[in-house]
């Protein structure tokens, strides 16, 4: 076997050695399809939170997309966050919300025990039928209030704390 000179090099870069892809993989093309995988993971966030306050205590929190173990802990930084600010009462308006794993229950549940400890409150509104299924499986539905419609939360909030509607 004869060692390569850098001549060789030369021609491996040009593409008539055979073993040139193998040799530098630097010079290796992307496999097919990888700038459209990036562009596709890069299109939207999985999960949105928009946030309203009907009352200076109170935060209804929409929530759109899969609360997941990949998107539980903004949903939990963004609870944190009305708490911060003397949101002791949250509504989690969860219509929006096709999928929750045991991640996203989780932060319920942590929502329902850091709401208490404010002397606060937390009720579910609007659940998809899948997201209910879960709530009431895993009992959550038994500690904390879930409601059909985003206005009966509400009002029941008002007559439960304020004594009004």
């Amino acid at each position: 076997m004869t060692p390569r000179t850098p001549s060789d090099s030369a021609t491996a870069r040009t593409g008539s050695d055979p073993y040139a892809a193998a040799q530098d993989p630097t010079d290796a093309e992307p496999f097919p399809g990888a700038e459209q995988a990036d562009e596709t993971a890069e299109e939207a966030p999985r999960l949105t939170v928009e946030v309203s306050v009907p009352d200076p205590d109170v935060a209804v929190v929409a929530i759109t997309g899969e609360l997941d173990v990949d998107t539980a802990t903004e949903l939990h930084f963004q609870l944190a966050n009305q708490l911060h600010h003397g949101r002791r009462h949250l509504v989690l308006d969860l219509a929006d919300v096709p999928f929750m794993d045991s991640s996203g229950l989780n932060i319920v549940i942590r929502a329902q025990q850091e709401t208490r400890r404010a002397e606060g409150s937390l009720r579910l509104a609007r659940p998809t039928p899948a997201v209910r299924r879960i709530i009431d499986l895993t009992g959550v539905s038994i500690t904390t209030p879930v409601h059909d419609g985003l206005d009966e939360a509400l009002a029941e909030h008002r007559r439960e704390v304020h004594g009004r509607e």
